[in-house]
């Protein structure tokens, strides 16, 4: 989504200023081209040229200099700008943006440009809960600048509280969310992601090997794509995505009582969680200790959670997935025929890069119709976007018939 994007990152006099150097590397891995305006204060926290060497274009400082094809600097970055962002933003230059102050090359790059203006606030906790800073904000949301909460945590000057400059990767996730096309925007998804853990005594239990990870990108991209997400997910070790509503379970009963608590607003259900299809009958109250024979436990059916939705779905866009080790399509096929889906996402494990742990997935699409698209290897990201672009066909057509 950045490549090719001009992104001028706006560097103001704080501390966390030396974080810019991560979130300019970051951005230039994923394809944009960085130009950085530092005020004269954000100098004396990083130097241009640690930001220069990083962003591989020159570092903006004086308002009054000329670029080499004689265009004046803060009229030639604010119209190329794609988006401004400023991280950190201090107390002192949201102050200058709400009061149309412009004497310096950041203050008047962002009175001159028509981008997007993502402000990253990074200050004291008192001065970030000052209520002039909050009316600040609030005047210029009203006026469509964009903001990010700072963060919580340990000051630089010691105190704890809200703050911290988001995190890089945040910000660089924010930048690629508001560059999205929002072509979801209205629709209300529901995502289970990861395994289910079901025990057979407090320390034991049985589960799979599901890390969530495509579930959390179908997350991540209908989120940017201006879908109102609710996540539900067992245990994964992924941080939870921004800007979605996140619903923590763990055994397979906790999940099917989360999604039918949830399902009444959603408009679209992407079944991609790892349900256990068993658990123990009779689990433990206390450990099971070793014994020095043979250990048996009984098992019974979980709910099974996608054939209960289908049921009460009505017109909600229902998508399943299905891994198997044979038959993929014939077995895929008959699933989301028994269970009632509109689209069933099949991969085959074992394939190298595709299933379990993953970054990448080979996956086909199944509609109901019998079509079979056939996605090469490709990051989960990506094929997310696909399974999305997918589920916004079926809702256009639902939409005209």
């Amino acid at each position: 989504m950045l490549k090719d994007k001009n992104i001028v990152l706006g560097i103001s006099g704080g501390i966390a200023a030396y974080k810019a150097a991560e979130l300019t590397r970051e951005f230039v891995k994923r394809g944009a081209r960085v130009n950085v305006i530092m005020t004269p204060n954000a100098a004396r926290f990083i130097t241009p040229l640690t930001l220069q060497t990083l962003s591989c274009n020159p570092v903006y400082t004086d308002m009054f200099s000329l670029s080499g094809d004689w265009d004046i600097h803060h009229i030639a970055l604010a119209q190329a700008a794609d988006i401004v962002v400023i991280a950190p933003a201090t107390y002192n230059t949201i102050g200058k943006i709400t009061s149309g102050i412009a004497d310096d090359l950041l203050s008047t790059t962002i009175a001159a440009t028509k981008a997007p203006v993502l402000i990253c606030p990074a200050m004291n906790s008192n001065m970030y809960d000052n209520p002039i800073l909050r009316s600040n904000i609030d005047r210029l949301s009203a006026l469509g600048y964009l903001f990010m909460d700072a963060g919580l945590g340990e000051l630089a000057c010691k105190t704890e509280g809200a703050g911290r400059l988001p995190d890089p990767f945040d910000i660089v996730e924010e930048v690629e969310a508001v560059l999205t096309q929002k072509n979801l925007k209205g629709h209300r998804i529901l995502i289970t992601a990861g395994p289910t853990r079901e025990p057979f005594d407090p320390v034991r239990y049985i589960s799979n090997h599901s890390s969530g990870k495509m579930g959390y990108a179908l997350a991540v991209m209908a989120r940017r794509r201006g879908a109102d997400v609710t996540l539900i997910s067992g245990p994964v070790s992924l941080p939870v995505p921004a800007g979605v509503r996140f619903v923590g379970v763990s055994s397979a009963s906790e999940m099917r009582d989360a999604v039918i608590k949830h399902i009444k607003e959603a408009t679209v259900i992407i079944k991609a969680a790892a349900v256990a299809d068993y658990r123990p009958s009779a689990p433990s109250g206390s450990k099971i200790k070793k014994g020095t024979g043979q250990m048996d436990i009984s098992l019974e059916k979980t709910p099974d959670i996608i054939s209960e939705v289908s049921k009460i779905k009505g017109d909600r866009i229902l998508v399943g997935f299905a891994m198997e080790t044979e038959d993929l399509i014939k077995n895929a096929r008959t699933k989301m025929k028994a269970k009632g889906m509109d689209l069933i996402v099949a991969n085959e494990l074992g394939l190298p890069g595709s299933g379990f742990q993953h970054d990448t997935n080979i996956v086909k699409i199944i509609d109901i119709s019998g079509n079979v698209e056939e996605l090469p290897l490709m990051d989960k990201r990506d094929v997310a976007d696909r399974i999305l672009d997918r589920v916004l066909k079926i809702s256009d057509r639902e939409s005209r018939a």
